[in-house]
């Protein structure tokens, strides 16, 4: 690090160089947080977790119970050793909240102060975040799986709306329709993606084992339709075009838009060039994934090579690198299953929620000398504490009052 450092003092590196090394270093090395934890105010197990895009200060979680939660990750306490708490929340006994579980959260791309969620009572809520009661709310026919809302867009306002139908729904949040549709899934839409770096780029994963790109300016259908194959002969006992050979139940871009991570119930995760549509064949081995509901996983960023942290059936993530394939570690913490984890970008930091109602914070791992700082500092306060009394003690009258005399 003293090499980068020096590097970058001389003006030999850009700044961005500085900040790869340093992030590749802090992604590579998750661990457990031993300093911090996340207020546990969950009535059942976490299904989504979201950071807010604006400051990357507040967490959202959705339950199985239909409550929602925001967490602040700020320290107040002005401790090393502190528990991030809940600002916010959407309870059980709120008339508001959703009847059955919440499948997705997300926040406003542009402002804290509103976010979206939906679940299986078949309902998108757009929730204003001062009052916590929704400005807005569409009903659908089925159970709403996955939503999406562009992090870029600029001349729409649209967001995507998978469902247990096989049409991929749009609700313009500027007119309040919820009209417009892309036909060309054959059955349930699990999972939905904006591209981060193109507008008008839209991405669905179905139970059909497809996945198809779209560009909502056009009314002709899908541009293209995903193959594992790249073109080449199918087996017999499977279907032509398929992306996976199981439903495809979790999705995420890189952070330049340039390639999308793909997991199916075939046990597989694929990488896939955007540009041309083509499976890179990166080899991840198998990854147990039979949920039927949408598997939320996190990609890093700002790192040189990136890497994908992903939920398996065992209570555990894996940790993949993205352009090898190479299985780099185990993260174990979680009691039982994990459905959902979510990447810092400012601290390369991971946040996880499962089915054991606790959201668990994995960062950089630290060295034993932060420890001994840590012991020190709490003797030094101890320390400074007895001083204080005893100083008190000795200054303090002892003289007896007249009225005793």
């Amino acid at each position: 690090m003293l090499k980068f450092l020096t590097a970058r003092e001389s003006g030999i590196d850009s700044p961005v160089v500085l900040r790869r090394i340093e992030s590749t270093k802090r992604a590579y090395s998750l661990e457990l947080s031993k300093h911090r934890d996340v207020e546990c105010v969950f009535y059942g197990g976490i299904n989504s977790l979201d950071i807010d895009p604006v400051e990357s200060r507040y967490l959202l979680s959705g339950t199985v119970s239909g409550t929602l939660h925001i967490h602040d990750l700020t320290n107040h306490s002005g401790e090393v050793k502190h528990t991030t708490k809940a600002v916010c929340n959407v309870s059980r006994s709120n008339t508001y909240k959703h009847k059955h579980s919440v499948e997705t959260v997300q926040w406003y791309p542009l402002d804290t102060g509103m976010f979206l969620s939906s679940g299986t009572d078949r309902t998108l809520k757009i929730w204003d975040t001062n009052s916590m009661k929704p400005a807005d709310e569409y009903e659908f026919s089925g159970i709403v799986y996955s939503h999406h809302m562009s992090p870029v867009a600029t001349t729409h306002c649209l967001v995507a709306v998978g469902c247990h139908s096989s049409t991929l729904k749009l609700v313009d949040l500027k007119s309040g329709s919820a009209t417009h549709m892309l036909k060309g899934h054959k059955k349930s839409i699990l999972t939905v993606r904006w591209s981060p770096k193109n507008e008008y780029l839209l991405v669905s994963g179905s139970e059909d084992n497809r996945v198809l790109l779209w560009d909502v300016r056009s009314s002709k259908g899908s541009l293209m339709s995903l193959d594992q194959f790249n073109g080449q002969e199918v087996p017999t006992f499977l279907s032509a075009c398929t992306a996976h050979s199981g439903n495809v139940n979790g999705m995420s871009f890189t952070m330049d838009g340039l390639h999308l991570v793909t997991s199916g119930t075939d046990n597989r995760i694929r990488l896939w060039n955007i540009e041309t549509g083509r499976n890179t064949l990166v080899n991840y081995g198998k990854i147990q994934n039979e949920t039927r509901k949408g598997l939320q996983f996190a990609v890093s960023c700002w790192c040189k090579s990136d890497l994908i942290y992903i939920p398996d059936e065992y209570c555990n993530i894996q940790v993949y690198e993205m352009f090898t394939g190479r299985k780099i570690d185990t993260l174990r913490g979680h009691l039982q299953q994990v459905n959902c984890c979510v990447f810092h970008p400012d601290y390369q930091e991971l946040y996880s929620g499962g089915n054991d109602r606790n959201v668990l914070i994995w960062e950089p791992e630290l060295d034993g000398s932060y420890d001994n700082y840590l012991k020190e500092r709490s003797s030094k306060k101890q320390t400074q504490s007895r001083s204080f009394v005893s100083r008190i003690a000795a200054t303090a009258d002892s003289w007896s009052s007249d009225e005793e005399t």
